[in-house]
């Protein structure tokens, strides 16, 4: 019964542990704003990407980029199309969608995949030119919002009252 207790606390105090331990804002590097790059972080609170889902075109490049996390995290995709190494607290790594490449890309994070870490990338054939007559500002280019939910606090949350009901069951 002591056992049970204690895991309880220590589920409890080991939870607000998960998340970054540096701020993403702190740690992105400056953005060349001429460039076709797309960045996916990870929110470790949720054990997420972040964002979950993006659309990019052919020739555009998506780079994964976390530092300071309390967890190692990669990005693989499922059939080896890209892999950003081993799990690592920091990654930088980038990846350029060539000409030819369109179609859907699902990625996960090895080490959390079954707990939900998982992403997809969707590449677009790359843009035709516009005709001479058109401006290049009409060019625009989607990218899905993140629908990120609360998943390991909730499960945390959910196997620490389970727990405590089966010690007071027992008890009783």
């Amino acid at each position: 019964m002591r056992t049970a207790v204690a895991l309880c606390l220590a589920l409890l105090l080991l939870a607000p542990l998960q998340g970054d331990l540096t701020p993403v804002e702190d740690t992105l590097p400056l953005q060349d704003q001429s460039s076709n790059e797309t960045i996916i972080t990870v929110d470790s609170t949720n054990l997420r990407f972040s964002p979950s889902s993006v659309t990019v075109s052919e020739g555009e490049t998506v780079r994964f980029f976390w530092s300071g996390q309390a967890l190692p995290h990669n990005a693989v995709e499922a059939n080896g199309v890209f892999n950003s190494g081993d799990p690592e607290r920091n990654v930088d790594y980038a990846f350029t969608f060539e000409l030819g490449m369109n179609g859907t890309y699902d990625f996960v994070c090895e080490p959390h995949a079954a707990l939900g870490m998982v992403g997809q990338i969707i590449v677009d054939p790359a843009p035709t030119p516009p005709p001479a007559n058109q401006s290049d500002n009409q060019t625009n280019v989607s990218q899905d919002e993140d629908m990120d939910t609360p998943a390991l606090p909730v499960v945390m949350a959910l196997a620490t009252v389970l727990l405590a009901a089966a010690v007071r069951t027992r008890r009783d």
